[in-house]
């Protein structure tokens, strides 16, 4: 059984989650480097920085960040599918899963961090900047495969 092929714009949305979703890594890895200033810094750092609510904002920000890799990734392999029949296992797909797989962990830890386990958070703080580094190949891995689409439409 074959799937119709979906629309052509269809294998742009991926991308453009994607690229959405590197800016929002980067505004929560800002925001998790004040939460971290408000645990670390002088009692008056701490005292201006309290209302921003870092801490909250990074937890809500990362939550998100997780559901939209995970059902980005869903979607760019679903669109890959339907609209060749196949996946193409290279070292775009390879690394976007292990992207993946990286920051469920790291948000895994969350619980451990809020008990104060420095460990979980040396580990979360490593998935996650690891994460953001793969994450900037795939940019451009990525847009390769953008033009190979574009140039074959």
């Amino acid at each position: 059984m074959t799937l119709p092929a979906l629309p052509f714009a269809a294998s742009f949305m991926h991308p453009l989650m994607m690229f959405g979703l590197l800016a929002a890594g980067g505004y929560s890895m800002f925001l998790g480097i004040k939460a971290k200033k408000v645990r670390t810094g002088t009692p008056e750092q701490r005292k201006a920085l309290l209302p921003g609510k870092f801490a909250q904002r990074h937890y809500r920000w990362g939550s998100l960040i997780l559901a939209v890799m995970v059902t980005g990734m869903i979607g760019g392999m679903a669109v890959t599918y339907i609209n060749n029949g196949k996946l193409f296992v290279g070292p775009h797909l390879l690394v976007g899963l292990a992207m993946t797989g990286m920051i469920a962990l790291a948000a895994s830890l969350a619980p451990f961090m809020q008990q104060g386990n420095v460990i979980a958070r040396k580990a979360h703080v490593g998935l996650n900047m690891g994460t953001l580094t793969l994450f900037l190949w795939q940019a451009v891995s990525g847009m390769e495969i953008v033009n190979k689409i574009w140039v074959n439409r």
